[in-house]
């Protein structure tokens, strides 16, 4: 079904009647369009749709009837490919055919009997397909959960104590865990039937000693064995063959004969371990193969015991990680009140907590793995390194997995302890002014080594001869935020975060740094009021949204989408990366809008005060704003720029005085365009595109890039509308914002004539379009040279 179709215009702006969203102009039409989650409901609606046309509803069975006896007794009327029964009351099911033509053969069929039952067949319901919202709002569920949490918190007589009651109330109690040890045993014994020698190794918070209520149960089956044993069954059958005798000898409880492990995909591996699933293992439903996630998986959902499951088949880094969190838990006892406490935070925050576990929000292994190393950098150290914990390993430690170096103690015992003695109220109030000034954007977090290492070193292109890039590591995925697995160091954990989210959970941090210096943190109140970690794990409200701020575009620094030319001048300027990408981005803003936009610019243009900012100088570029609007989005000034001294002859007297610090500044040399607009050029963009690219000879071919395109959509229009009675005239001012917060150009936009109106629909527009238009110039740029 077309996009199209799915969107409708109202009185504000528009509507996805599919995603359930408003859209405030056309340019967060075509984002929203192309986005993931409009782009995964298309393709669910498509199927469901599919799956409706090709199946027939039945009932009139009894719970004695299983979905083979309905395969099978429906396989006259054409190929059926899955039967779908309602396990809780036995009452009806959905058979679906793998053609569209079956469906009319079984409605024709006068009597349906079936184990002496006659079964009434229909057509399957059409119902339209609607995105289900949750039944609460995620602020109200935060707040009750907090309100029954909130009075025994209250009455405890110290942070300690505090963290210390949130590990009782959260973690895993005995009993559940019981009953996921029994849970694995009967998985193990039903696949063992189908893949002998197969193991099912749980991993992930069940046991990694960090898991709480209904978090659900990672699996992974292990087939090394059963693929060994295939291969020896299968050259004893040979070797029988040869020498006459009969192939009667092969196992017959096996499904191994209709498989061959070493050549079958993950995937068609998967459907046979989800079949099983579904067919021989009792209470267990809602069984789904999700293919396209970063390690394919099986999903479902045990009845009895109200628990999802997770089953993958390449996952055994994963079982090495959680045996590493096991160490680091039993060598530190501060850590699981730590790590629960923290994770508690950030799900209250929204910073984490996603059930479905996708997403720009924060897992709670990355979590985790950002504990552990603030713990590794704490003075002294309260954990010690992977690289330390290597060199403590005996030689039947030894683990290399994948060609990973996972080699660590498999005892507490063997590794000594902290010489750190701070209390936990302490250790986390510092862990969140850790992070509250940590430069991100500069370095990728490595808990292998304890230390960060620069970025710059992941951003030069790899020019090596073959040999030497054989012996290199993929490099991660580089994000706002880089955190490396401790094993796996091709694999960034944070990867999935983008700038808002970034920014969000360093906004929390320094919120939460501020209340940890407040006595409302570290004593109780006499009053009876909220104290310690209450204050701490409040949600925010409507109340506390932020304010609306001045109009600004913000252009990433995101080094994944870099070209190779660019990204190694930025691993030859080092330090220095940041203001020569900065200068690259505001010169190609200043293209976009005089290239490619039309807008006519006066003034100091950046390419003209560019000349008079030097790396040398970095202060004049990062502080160009005046005092009164100096500041960063969330409100305070820009995190970690450096002033210059005051010059001799400066009033030293004062300096903490308003007037020589604002006489320091260097406005001439900071980059101000001002811009005139003539024609509406973000109105009907999109239609004027489509337009252009319908017609071969004006679409854009290959010695042609994107960027010329737009710039003949915008003459497209100045040629077929009217100027504007009164021409759009607004000023930008370019700012470099960076190190302890997200680095990233921003772009502050002020009408300063706009009689028609029309200031806030450009700027709407120029959100989504500038950062894009931005990198693909970088990118054609990089091409070119």
């Amino acid at each position: 079904m077309s996009s199209d179709k799915d969107i409708q215009t109202t009185p504000r702006g528009f509507r996805c009647a599919l995603c359930n969203v408003n859209l405030p102009n056309l340019a967060s039409v075509d984002q929203h369009v192309k986005g993931r989650k409009h782009q995964t409901l298309s393709t669910v609606r498509t199927t469901r749709k599919t799956q409706e046309e090709r199946s027939v509803f039945v009932s009139g069975i009894t719970p004695e009837v299983s979905q083979s006896d309905l395969a099978e007794h429906f396989q006259q009327f054409g190929s059926v490919s899955d039967v779908i029964m309602d396990k809780d009351k036995g009452v009806f099911a959905i058979v679906q055919f793998a053609e569209t033509g079956s469906i009319q053969a079984a409605l024709s069929c006068v009597q349906h009997q079936l184990k002496g039952l006659k079964l009434r067949v229909k057509p399957r319901e059409k119902k339209d397909f609607k995105l289900i919202p949750k039944m609460k709002d995620d602020f109200q569920n935060l707040q009750q959960l907090l309100d029954s949490l909130a009075p025994q918190l209250c009455q405890l007589g110290s942070v300690d104590a505090q963290m210390q009651y949130v590990v009782e109330r959260f973690q895993l109690g005995e009993n559940e865990k019981k009953a996921r040890s029994l849970l694995v045993q009967l998985l193990q014994e039903v696949f063992v039937e189908f893949f002998p020698d197969s193991q099912i190794l749980p991993f992930g918070s069940s046991v990694n000693s960090f898991g709480i209520h209904s978090c659900d149960l990672d699996l992974f089956l292990d087939l090394e064995n059963t693929k060994v044993f295939q291969a020896r069954a299968r050259t004893a059958s040979e070797q029988a063959v040869e020498g006459g005798a009969s192939d009667d000898g092969r196992s017959e409880d096996s499904i191994l004969s209709d498989i061959d492990l070493s050549a079958a995909s993950p995937a068609e591996v998967l459907e046979l371990v989800a079949t099983i699933l579904k067919r021989c293992v009792p209470s267990v439903h809602k069984v789904h193969v999700v293919s396209s996630a970063r390690l394919p998986v099986v999903k479902f959902h045990h009845r009895e015991l109200n628990l999802q499951g997770d089953i993958t088949l390449n996952n055994r880094l994963a079982v090495r990680n959680t045996r590493f969190l096991q160490l680091c838990s039993g060598v530190e006892g501060r850590l699981r009140p730590l790590v629960y406490t923290v994770r508690y935070w950030a799900k209250q925050k929204q910073l984490a907590g996603n059930p479905s576990g996708a997403g720009p929000l924060l897992n709670n292994y990355a979590l985790t793995l950002l504990i552990i190393f603030y713990l590794q950098n704490c003075e002294p150290p309260v954990l010690l390194t992977v690289e330390q914990l290597k060199d403590l390993a005996c030689e039947e430690e030894e683990c290399e997995i994948e060609g990973w170096n996972c080699t660590f103690p498999t005892q507490p015992i063997a590794v000594p302890p902290s010489r750190n003695s701070q209390d936990l109220c302490s250790l986390l109030a510092g862990f969140f002014s850790f992070y509250a000034k940590f430069d991100f954007a500069s370095g990728v977090i490595s808990p292998r080594l304890g230390r960060v290492l620069p970025v710059t070193s992941f951003l030069s292109p790899a020019r090596e001869d073959e040999a030497a890039q054989e012996d290199r590591p993929p490099r991660p995925r580089l994000g706002p935020l880089n955190l490396l697995d401790p094993f796996e160091l091709s694999h960034n954990v944070a990867g999935n975060l983008n700038e808002r989210s970034h920014r969000a959970f360093q906004r929390e941090c320094r919120d939460a740094e501020k209340y940890c210096r407040s006595l409302q943190y570290q004593r109780k109140s006499t009053r009876g009021k909220a104290w310690g970690l209450v204050r701490l794990f409040t949600p925010h409200g409507d109340a506390a949204a932020p304010q609306a701020e001045r109009p600004c575009v913000h252009v990433p620094f995101s080094p994944a989408a870099l070209p190779d030319a660019l990204r190694e001048q930025l691993h030859r300027a080092g330090d220095g990366f940041r203001l020569l990408w900065f200068h690259k981005v505001c010169s190609a803003a200043e293209r976009v809008l005089s290239g490619v936009l039309g807008c006519e610019l006066a003034s100091t243009s950046y390419s003209a005060a560019g000349a008079a900012l030097s790396q040398e100088d970095p202060e004049a570029m990062e502080e160009p704003e005046p005092a009164e609007s100096d500041a960063s989005p969330q409100g305070s000034p820009v995190a970690g720029a450096k002033r210059p001294p005051p010059p001799d002859g400066d009033s030293s007297d004062s300096p903490r005085g308003k007037k020589p610090r604002l006489a320091r500044r260097r406005k001439s040399d900071s980059p101000l365009w001002l811009c005139r607009l003539r024609h509406a050029v973000w109105a009907g963009r999109r239609k004027a595109r489509r337009e252009l690219t319908k017609d071969a000879d004006a679409a854009a071919g290959p010695e042609s890039g994107c960027l010329q395109l737009e710039a003949r959509v915008t003459a497209h229009i100045a040629a077929r509308e009217p100027e504007l009675k009164e021409p759009l005239e607004f000023r930008v001012r370019p700012q470099m914002l960076g190190e302890t917060e997200s680095s990233r150009a921003a772009f502050w936009l002020e009408p300063s004539s706009d009689r028609s109106g029309l200031f806030q629909d450009f700027f709407h527009f120029l959100e989504a379009f500038l950062p894009k238009t931005v990198e693909r110039l970088l990118e054609e740029e990089g091409g070119a040279s």
